[in-house]
């Protein structure tokens, strides 16, 4: 290796490494500041706060890294044109082009960490997060419910305002959704105006006391113009207690591999194998459905009479042949018959949408493994050249376009993974549309930096106004 390339080399590795701790310190304290407070006065050891935190640390990687990625990129090649650098190596016959060569081999190098990381560092350390705070949840209940969100407890979700006590057991403004055996629907709500939260370090119950509050369930409707009324039943309570099993949270080291049913739990082969299951389920549901829809509209329109019976022809207006009382009836049994078959019909549908939803989620979480790996590259060829074409290094202009460019770049990620999430477009394409949409700047800021062009030409911008000051000073 040359020394210029272990020069440019060194100099971009020592940055990349400064940068990404400092982010991913920032990064770490602002995703965990709702649990910090979890954490702090509950008699946890200290080991065990260093594993939460360590096994929630991972999640952050694919966020912090390509933006370190890309303001060390800028902040390298800035200061080398700062300094004159790229002027001394383009005197002595090497080019940008030339000069990138060792730094492009390195993220090679860095994406196939990435990938790595992202398809067996991730999914164990969420697993053994999830596990953790199950853990947790049987000793310190109160742990597994943070203020202000809605937090998942098995077939409950819970949401408190505020929550006070030497444990965090009293709870304030309580809402309660009760999910249903399905898991895709919540039927019941409980609202209350306090609670409090009771355990047993022997015991897997865990005692959940709601006091004044007020119980609502949806009543599964038998015809669709009762489901049009949505109809509901209320009940009022003064103290209404909830037992919640938490033998299913706990982790003895023997189930480990039951608890796969979260995308963001597998890897890349797992998860090829979880979506084409899904496949399957969704085909023979979708088959069902239609089988089942298909035979109840055949009961409307076609009698099959025995061959021996012999019927006479009907009248063109068979209805008018029964008494006005009869044909009112004979009317609504067929309205009912046709507005059960449409209920049954949107019932299915909403079941086959929401195994859309969790397929697509499957497959946002698979691409998703590949996109941090090209983001490294995509931030290096946006950073590298545009560093070059500002000519300026340090932390000042460099952090401002690298949040700029980070930010577009989120933002068009999270609109697409959550068009994809609801169907309205490709998974694929809303895992990638953020590379997609950047590519092109990658692409033309690497040729005007190549090509030793800036991204616009000031001169030609200010010469004219500068020009009419002029002469406005002249005749004055």
């Amino acid at each position: 290796m040359k020394i210029l390339d272990r020069y440019i080399l060194k100099s971009f590795i020592s940055t990349l490494f400064t940068v990404f701790i400092i982010l991913y310190f920032i990064f770490i304290l602002q995703g965990i500041w709702l649990f910090i407070s979890e954490l702090a006065g509950k008699d946890l050891d200290i080991w065990i706060i260093t594993q939460f935190l360590l096994f929630y640390s991972p999640k952050m990687v694919p966020m912090v890294l390509p933006l370190s990625v890309l303001l060390a990129s800028i902040m390298t090649f800035g200061s080398f044109a700062e300094n004159y650098e790229f002027a001394a190596m383009k005197a002595s016959g090497i080019s940008l082009k030339r000069a990138m060569r060792p730094l492009s081999i390195f993220i090679f190098i860095l994406a196939g960490i990435s990938f790595w990381f992202a398809n067996d560092v991730i999914p164990k350390a969420e697993y053994k997060f999830i596990n953790l705070r199950k853990e947790i949840l049987q000793t310190k209940p109160a742990m597994a419910i943070a203020a202000g969100q809605f937090n998942d407890l098995g077939n409950v979700n819970i949401k408190v305002d505020k929550k006070s006590g030497d444990k965090g057991q009293y709870l304030d403004n309580v809402t309660m959704h009760v999910k249903s055996s399905s898991g895709y629907e919540n039927k019941t709500v409980i609202r209350s105006i306090n609670g409090e939260l009771e355990t047993d370090e022997t015991s897997n119950i865990l005692k959940l006391h709601l006091f004044d509050g007020n119980y609502y369930e949806d009543v599964t409707a038998k015809t669709y113009s009762q489901a049009k009324k949505h109809p509901f039943t209320k009940a009022h309570f003064e103290k209404y207690t909830m037992n919640i099993d938490l033998g299913s949270f706990q982790n003895d080291g023997k189930d480990q591999e039951k608890i796969t049913n979260t995308h963001g739990m597998l890897n890349v082969k797992e998860l090829n194998y979880t979506i084409d299951s899904l496949d399957n389920i969704l085909n023979t549901e979708k088959k069902s459905n239609t089988d089942n829809l298909t035979l109840r509209v055949d009961n409307i329109f076609k009698f099959k009479p025995n061959d021996s019976i012999i019927l006479p022809s009907a009248p063109e207006k068979i209805v008018e042949e029964f008494t006005p009382k009869n044909q009112q009836r004979i009317l609504q049994s067929a309205i009912d018959y046709v507005n059960n078959i449409s209920f049954n019909a949107e019932s299915n549908d909403l079941s086959i949408t929401n195994q859309i939803k969790k397929i697509n989620d499957h497959y946002l979480a698979l691409y998703e493994k590949f996109v941090i790996a090209f983001s490294c590259f995509l931030m290096f060829y946006i950073g590298a050249p545009l560093g070059a074409i500002i000519r300026k290094g340090g932390l000042g202009l460099p952090i401002v376009f690298a949040v700029i460019i980070f930010i577009v770049y989120h933002f068009i990620n999270t609109f697409g993974r959550k068009l994809a999430q609801e169907d309205g477009i490709v998974p694929f394409l809303g895992s990638w549309v953020g590379a997609f949409t950047l590519t092109p700047l990658a692409v033309f800021l690497t040729y005007k930096a190549t090509n030793d062009s800036g991204i616009i030409n000031f001169d030609s911008v200010f010469y004219p106004i500068t020009k009419l000051f002029k002469k406005k000073h002249t005749k004055q």
